[in-house]
């Protein structure tokens, strides 16, 4: 939002399951007198936000009639004047606000708001893969099938874990990527028994890509829609899978399947 509207100072916070969220991520202040600043629904203009479901700005904070002035004395201490604030939805539900603000009483423009809502939508998305992976490494962390498992249960297993390695591709996080490809690698050692180090005869190195384009092929994916769902050509899906089927020794799709399953690669 600095960088690309102009917009000096910037700031927000997403909800802790209530119906009021905290100030919490800052950038470009000059005091502390904003953070930790809890923001209730309808009050001020991130809970005007709040109630309306959708972007606000106004000319000048402090002498404004549209909002209510609860905050008055944090944002006068910081020294703000031009305000906007943007909703962060995430499948239709409000999850937090962020703002962005002069110290001038001007009335923003497109500029500004453009680069507002489109940060809204960047965090927006982030949020929505950071919840999938949490409701996938929630499958992960179920006890795995034992002898003559439910093949319900070993689908459900083997779903997660070619939807988590899908996903992992598109976490910035580099801390929760890694919590997912361990996810991943506790999936894949289902097949073998649980934690047991498979056999030496049955170790065998995939890259990650390889693995990725495997477990698609392991969930019924043709080369096109295991190209879709990797964001990848489909040239780039048959060249790893050629590679892993040459290093697993197998002739077929389904060989390969079996083999990376019996080395612990795939549930």
């Amino acid at each position: 939002m600095r960088r690309s509207g102009g917009l000096p100072v910037a700031f927000g916070g997403l909800f802790a399951g209530s119906r009021q969220f905290r100030i919490s991520e800052l950038t470009g202040t000059t005091t502390s007198a904003l953070r930790g600043l809890a923001i209730t629904a309808g009050n001020g203009l991130g809970g005007k936000v709040l109630t309306m479901s959708r972007p606000i700005s106004v000319a000048d904070y402090p002498a404004s009639r549209v909002i209510s002035h609860e905050y008055d004395a944090a944002v006068g201490a910081e020294g703000l004047r031009s305000m906007l604030a943007v909703p962060v939805v995430v499948r239709g539900r409000i999850r937090g606000v962020l703002y962005g603000a002069l110290r001038q009483p001007l009335v923003l423009g497109d500029r500004a708001l453009s680069a507002a809502v489109g940060a809204a939508r960047e965090l927006e998305q982030s949020l929505a893969v950071r919840d999938e992976a949490e409701r996938l490494m929630d499958v992960a962390q179920r006890p795995v099938p034992e002898a003559e498992p439910d093949p319900a249960r070993w689908e459900e297993v083997r779903e997660a874990h070619v939807d988590l390695r899908a996903l992992a591709q598109r976490v910035p996080d580099p801390q929760l990527r890694q919590e997912i490809l361990r996810a991943c690698g506790r999936l894949a050692r289902a097949s073998t028994g649980g934690d047991r180090t498979p056999p030496a005869r049955t170790r065998v190195e995939l890259s990650p890509r390889e693995v990725d384009v495997l477990a698609c092929v392991a969930s019924g994916a043709t080369n096109s829609a295991a190209a879709e769902r990797l964001g990848v050509r489909p040239e780039t899906v048959k060249s790893y899978l050629r590679s892993s089927m040459r290093k697993l020794g197998a002739h077929t799709r389904l060989h390969a399947v079996v083999e990376a399953r019996r080395a612990g690669l795939l549930p």
